[in-house]
């Protein structure tokens, strides 16, 4: 291939590209991005600590909980026959429908 040819090829592809790149510089920084990662990796850091110490304060409070459970166990403070509660009321009787008998022809 020449030179004229190559340049047919590659020249409408540049053009467009560069028109498009004009047409976006409206509406977004067509710049290089800036890659300051230090302030946002100390709030990452400070989060991850929040999240860690919450955790351990939860599993503590699992655990403490656990043993309360287990104690009351022990105790039995958790059966039902110490309870004093009555049964529960006995349901009403569904209502009936009489039934009716239906016509039908004799041939």
């Amino acid at each position: 291939m020449n030179f004229v040819a190559v340049i047919k090829r590659v020249a409408p592809f540049a053009l467009t590209f560069a028109v498009g790149l004009f047409i976006a510089s409206f509406f977004v920084t067509v710049a290089a991005p800036n890659f300051q990662f230090k302030r946002g990796f100390n709030r990452h850091r400070e989060y991850h600590r929040r999240i860690e110490s919450e955790n351990r304060r939860l599993r503590e409070e699992n655990n403490r909980l656990r043993n309360r459970v287990a104690e009351m166990e022990k105790r039995d403070w958790v059966l039902d026959r110490d309870l004093d509660v009555p049964p529960p009321p006995v349901p009403p009787i569904a209502p009936t429908m009489p039934m009716k008998s239906v016509p039908s022809r004799d041939r």
